[in-house]
């Protein structure tokens, strides 16, 4: 329809040129009308196109010699000398048309190319600033849906799998004769389905995102109306799409492989930290009990250079290595809870308790070295039974008073604090220690972390990061601040009512 309105335009303008010459065709020698069906064979080949222009060029010569030549109104020319004029006025506006055609032509073409520049600029710059592989995929179907008005879907084949669908438009459905395209296309690395020799009667073109590390994935296109191919310069538009989002995956499958590296070295490297930390905090106690019981035997056996050592020197050897034991002992225990806490497997066994009980026992079971240390509580009136596992709630104050005896100044007093508030049920352990940077305070309780501090305690960094975790389990909160003066102090908030008997697995 639009081919058929641009001829008619051309009759128009043939016509126009014949009614504009008919007013000054006595002014002028015939022969000068001959320019105005020039400028309309121009405008036609200019504005409509080559075939408009010819008819144009034919007309007007029918027109100038029906209308201006002697004798008028009448295809018969009087003098032959206007048969030339004819010639001319033909050849000319075949050759005009031509090479104006032609201009029209390469316009065309160079805005076509620019549109497809500015399309592929546009997904280039949504693919650089995308944060993630989903991210790509979705600005890819979102252009090439918008600029070929086509329905789109990309696969990506799953790490040692099939190829999977990661994104497309919503009415893209696959079938078994598309499935079979698909995987041609990406086995051969060939464009297949619709408007190919391969699966020609598929519903939809399938190119392969094809990099210097093989084939990515699949890009595929379908019709929104059934029959309708893709013209040469969609084609090419669809080749730089694929390219494009080829490199926008390969580009994340280096990252996600670069992240993966770095995370396995950085693995690596705290695990070899990890290991050379446990073994020496392990160690210590070991070589402590061994040089005791190594001295006690030679005592025994009455070597010759075996020492004689008193009553007085032989029981403090064996608190030594008692202590040593104790400690080897709190070490262990910390790795199984730490490892039962990250495998799920830690279960609470939820009953009501009184904080004052937990709170003594676990002043009880503290390490002799501490237990001469001034500790102050100071407990609220009326205070409610708190649903708890009481033996995991006691490990937790354990750890809580020897961290804080741990890191404050021989002979400085420990302060524990209890009371009630908004439903929760708070314990307070506050120490007059030199504290922890503001900067520090979130990660106190992370796993293996200490403090760098010279002459600083040994062990191995998880103590409060099984308290945080039973806490947590308990359906509580743990965190720490800075006391004014100096010294830290660590608030725990359990929950007063049982929500739901929380004893499960954690």
């Amino acid at each position: 329809m639009a081919s058929i309105l641009r001829y008619l335009e051309s009759l128009g303008l043939v016509a126009m040129a014949t009614l504009l010459g008919t007013p000054i065709r006595a002014l002028l020698h015939p022969t000068n009308l001959v320019m105005l069906y020039m400028a309309a064979v121009v405008i036609a080949a200019f504005f409509l196109g080559r075939g408009p222009a010819m008819l144009a060029s034919f007309l007007s010569v029918f027109a100038f010699d029906y209308f201006y030549v002697d004798p008028r109104l009448s295809f018969t020319v009087a003098d032959t000398e206007y048969l030339v004029t004819f010639t001319g006025l033909l050849v000319v506006g075949l050759v005009v048309s031509g090479l104006a055609a032609r201009v029209r032509e390469q316009l065309q073409a160079l805005r076509e190319r620019e549109r497809q520049v500015e399309a592929l600029n546009a997904l280039s710059r949504d693919l650089t600033s995308a944060v993630n592989l989903d991210a790509m995929l979705q600005a890819v179907v979102r252009h090439v849906n918008q600029t070929l008005s086509r329905e789109v879907v990309v696969l990506i084949p799953r790490p040692g799998g099939p190829l999977e669908r990661r994104a497309s438009t919503t009415d893209f459905m696959l079938d078994e004769s598309e499935l079979g395209a698909i995987h041609w296309a990406f086995e051969h690395s060939e464009t297949a389905g619709m408007g190919t020799n391969i699966f020609p009667n598929a519903k939809a073109r399938y190119v392969p995102l094809k990099t210097m590390r093989g084939v990515m994935g699949i890009l595929g296109v379908r019709p929104r109306q059934p029959g309708r191919f893709l013209t040469s310069a969609q084609r090419q538009q669809l080749e730089g799409f694929a390219n494009l989002a080829a490199l926008a995956v390969e580009r994340a499958s280096l990252a996600e492989e670069a992240n993966r590296a770095q995370v396995l070295g950085e693995a690596e490297k705290l695990q070899t930290a990890l290991l050379n930390s446990i073994s020496h905090d392990l160690r210590t106690p070991l070589v402590s009990i061994q040089g005791v019981l190594d001295s006690l035997l030679e005592m025994e056996e009455g070597g010759e250079n075996a020492v004689v050592l008193d009553r007085e020197a032989r029981l403090d050897m064996l608190e030594n290595a008692r202590e040593e034991t104790t400690r080897l002992n709190r070490l262990v225990e910390n790795l199984l809870d730490m490892t039962r806490l990250e495998s799920g497997t830690l279960k609470l066994r939820l009953e009501p308790g009184d904080l004052q009980d937990v709170i003594g026992s676990a002043l009880a079971h503290l390490d002799d070295p501490y237990k001469n240390r001034p500790v102050n509580v100071h407990m609220a009136e009326n205070l409610p039974l708190i649903p708890m596992d009481f033996v995991l709630m006691e490990q937790v104050l354990i750890n809580l008073l020897d961290n804080a005896a741990k890191y404050s100044p021989p002979g400085a007093p420990i302060e524990i604090n209890v009371n009630c508030l908004d439903g929760k049920a708070l314990v307070r352990i506050a120490d007059r220690g030199q504290g922890v940077p503001p900067s520090e305070l979130e990660r106190v309780f992370d796993k293996f972390y200490r403090l760098n501090r010279p002459g600083q305690a040994k062990g191995l960094g998880l103590g409060l990061s099984i308290c945080k975790g039973i806490v947590e389990a308990h359906g509580g909160r743990i965190w720490a601040e800075n006391r004014p003066g100096g010294g830290m102090l660590v608030t725990v908030a359990l929950p007063v009512e049982d929500a739901g008997r929380r004893g499960g697995a954690r």
